[in-house]
């Protein structure tokens, strides 16, 4: 503060009200102080604003899942590392806690809210009926949601952004991919229910064979392990006309799927291809590979972190599309037949 003082002509404590948007200087001054500190790559120190009692140097993140799944879980791996380097890099902690459902969720908000604790929330798996927007808007706490809010809530929320994920044209490229190989007869092997992004990517496997005419398509929820995974593998697989194509909705229960054919005395893919929603290291680890959609999550949680960081700096709220994740074709994935 004292070489951008000297550097400016200015008091410290007018270099103090220009940084921290005070009144107290003219927008010249102003307008000369910020632009002396960045020449002196000042940023602020989200430290130094905890301890003079202006933040919390912290934002919170709250999952309502069984942890015992997180474990196995590539996506939110790779998510927390592309957020704790954006932290990282702005000096802030973050405050990581696992609940049993929504409504807990929701009373650790107000906790933290009540204590200080956070500056601002990361908000994971919305749902389809979602209060945790209304909470975090009436605590005026501010909030990032990866992933995009249930359709057709048209509440504003100002001091929430969102990072959503085109899940339904993700679900039309593989139905199309699969249409054009002569798969008729699909399985969709979903995660949670309640979650709004399962939902989309259901109604848009439905859309889409309404489109393509396909009357042997369908979903299947499951809560995302590999146990519930292999379970309905083995049951679709079992019927009188089973699928020619699995589509899972984590790698985790596509590669459990892969294994309870290979136990059926079916192959991969010559019975029956399969499709992983997420990609990471196990789709290569397994044989025959795993064709997947590929998309950065650690990315997708770096543009989360910032946009939230963003809204710490006094920002407006936004929305932000992530592109669109691309179909890696690999050994898993062959042409449809019967």
């Amino acid at each position: 503060m004292k070489d951008i003082a000297q550097r400016a002509g200015v008091s410290e404590s007018a270099v103090s009200f220009a940084l921290n948007d005070r009144p107290g200087v003219s927008e010249v001054t102003r307008a000369r102080v910020r632009r002396v500190a960045e020449q002196l790559g000042w940023r602020p120190s989200t430290a130094a604003r905890a301890l003079s009692g202006e933040g919390s140097a912290t934002v919170g993140l709250v999952l309502a899942r069984p942890a015992a799944s997180l474990g196995v879980d590539s996506f939110f791996l790779q998510l927390i590392s592309g957020i704790q380097e954006i932290l990282s890099d702005r000096q802030l902690g973050l405050l990581f806690q696992v609940v049993e459902d929504v409504s807990a969720e929701c009373a650790v908000y107000r906790r933290w809210w009540a204590e200080h604790r956070v500056d601002g929330v990361l908000v994971v798996d919305p749902r389809t009926d979602d209060p945790r927007p209304g909470v975090l808007d009436e605590l005026g706490l501010p909030a990032v949601v990866i992933g995009e809010l249930p359709d057709g809530d048209p509440r504003p929320y100002p001091a929430l952004s969102r990072v959503r994920a085109d899940d339904a044209g993700a679900m039309a490229a593989i139905v199309g991919r699969l249409h054009e190989l002569g798969h008729r007869r699909i399985v969709h092997i979903a995660g949670l229910p309640s979650l709004a992004h399962t939902e989309r990517r259901i109604r848009s496997l439905r859309a889409e064979a309404e489109r393509y005419g396909l009357t042997e398509v369908r979903s299947l929820t499951t809560d995302y392990s590999d146990t519930q995974g292999a379970a309905v593998t083995r049951r679709v697989l079992e019927e009188d006309r089973p699928p020619t194509a699995l589509i899972y909705d984590n790698d985790v229960m596509a590669a459990a799927g892969a294994a309870v054919t290979a136990g059926l005395g079916l192959t991969v893919p010559g019975d029956v291809s399969v499709i992983s929603w997420e990609d990471s290291a196990l789709c290569r680890l397994v044989r025959p590979w795993l064709t997947a959609l590929s998309r950065d999550s650690v990315a997708f949680g770096r543009i989360a972190a910032r946009e939230l960081a963003a809204l710490l700096d006094g920002g407006a709220a936004r929305a932000v599309q992530v592109p669109l994740p691309r179909l890696i074709e690999r050994e898993s994935l062959a042409p449809g037949h019967g």
